[in-house]
Order: C-alpha cells, then structure tokens, then sequence
C-alpha cells in the first residue's frame, strides 16, 4: 500500500477569500514504511499573506518571489501522489486549497478525491481521542513523537512529524505481524491468498499444523460430552451458512478419529 503524508502553508485560511498556497509537502510510505521520497516545493503564491498568517510558517512575499508557480510544478506534483492514499491532518483545508489551485489552471484536471483516496488523520484522532485537543502538536506529544524542533509551521516539516503521529495512531492497523507469529511457531505457514478486490495487497492466512488441529478436535470433544452432544461451535460453523468451512472441520476431525 503507498501512502502520501501531505500538507501545505498558505497564505490565510479560506480559499474562497483568494488565498493560495505557498508550500507544498509530502512523505511518502509503502506498507506503513518511510521510503525516504518526499516532495517540497516554495510557492510564489502570487497574492498577500493575511495578517497573522506569515507569522504562523515565517515565510514572506520577499522571500516567495521568484518561487515556481503552482502552475510550474503541477504536473510534478500529481506525479508523485497519484494514485496513492493521502494522509492529511484536516483534510478538508487542504484538499480546498490544492483543489482550487487545479481549478485556476483552467486544464481540466480531476479534483484530488479522484485521483486519490484521502485518509483524515483529525477523524482517526478525533475518534480515538474524543473531547481532547487534537491538533498535530497535541498528537505528537500524547503518541510521543518529538517535534521540538517544530517552532514553525513547515508543509514538510509537518508532513514528516504527521507520518510519525499517524503510524503512532494507527499502529496495529496496516502491520498484523504474521513473519513474527511464523518465527513463534515454527510449524505454522504463512501464505498468502489471491489480492481482495480493491486492494493490491494479499490477505495473508496462517496454516494451523496437524497437533493443533488435534488439540482443536479433541477440546470440542470434550465441550460437546459436557454440552450432551452438540457444542456452541457446532451450533456457530452450522448457523454462518458456510458448507465450505464446515465440511473442512468435519473432515479435519474424522482424519484425527
């Protein structure tokens, strides 16, 4: 799976008052992994900051001239996200913005929600944190993610510190741990099945080994003497509808009989 950790500075906070963007940021991840591939560039933004908002990133319209254009590093830029899951703190602001910058080009280019997946780290926060502050700074510190060095707002910088706080966020998730689970227990196999549709990844599935299946076999027989024939597993595999599944256990069984 190829992940995008994105974000952008501005110049205010709504798009729709003319405000552009200055700088663009990405991390990329493959399979929850920092590749080391990251896309920054500055923006002449061709527009006046808003009061406060050039002293949130530092960046000043002296600085941004004879920056590209968004215009100059578009197609660079989709490039790189293309086809990818966007991670973003807040997507909406940012997916405003960018979406607006493709729409000015007037070139017909697709709204970013086409041509990528978008991830909302805030929501996953949100829901994992509810009723407390949120913010990428409030992040870091709960998931212990050092962003001392964070004393100004940075599209990369904070890209960089997202992508730690998500993969802190989410951990579990996207790693489920199987090479361990193979070292562990030295008979099982790990293999993996056709990819599910949808998803370019395989779902993976561990082969239980013949003295577990005989362990399996012999616990159910103890629970369905005490149950008086018939055990609540029994009653689970008839009830799920799955003949497969059921005739497999049945004939698990009865090679171990």
């Amino acid at each position: 799976m190829r992940q995008i950790v994105l974000d952008t500075e501005t110049t205010g906070l709504s798009w729709e008052k003319g405000n552009r963007v200055v700088e663009i940021g990405c991390v990329e991840l493959v399979e929850r992994r920092p590749t080391g591939r990251t896309f920054q560039r500055y923006l002449d933004p061709e527009c006046d900051f808003e009061p406060g908002a050039q002293e949130v990133t530092g960046l000043t319209r002296e600085f941004l001239a004879g920056k590209p254009k968004f215009a100059e590093v578009v197609e660079e830029f989709l490039a790189f996200i293309d086809g990818a899951e966007l991670v973003i703190h807040n997507a909406a602001f940012d997916i405003g913005f960018l979406d607006n910058e493709l729409a000015r080009l007037g070139r017909g280019h697709a709204p970013l929600r086409e041509r990528c997946s978008v991830e909302d780290s805030l929501e996953l926060a949100r829901q994992r944190f509810p009723g407390q502050r949120n913010s990428l700074d409030a992040l870091c510190r709960r998931l212990g993610v050092d962003n001392s060095h964070r004393q100004l707002h940075g599209a990369l910088l904070d890209a960089q510190l997202l992508a730690d706080a998500y993969l802190a966020l989410t951990a579990g998730q996207g790693e489920i741990g199987f090479d361990a689970l193979a070292a562990e227990s030295p008979g099982a196999t790990v293999v993996a099945l056709a990819p599910v549709a949808g998803s370019a990844s395989a779902r993976p599935r561990v082969l239980v080994t013949a003295g577990e299946l005989e362990s399996h076999a012999a616990r159910l027989e103890q629970l369905r003497k005490k149950a008086g024939g018939v055990a609540v597993w029994d009653r689970l595999v008839a009830a799920s509808g799955d003949a497969e599944r059921l005739e497999a256990a049945e004939a698990a069984e009865a090679a171990l009989a």
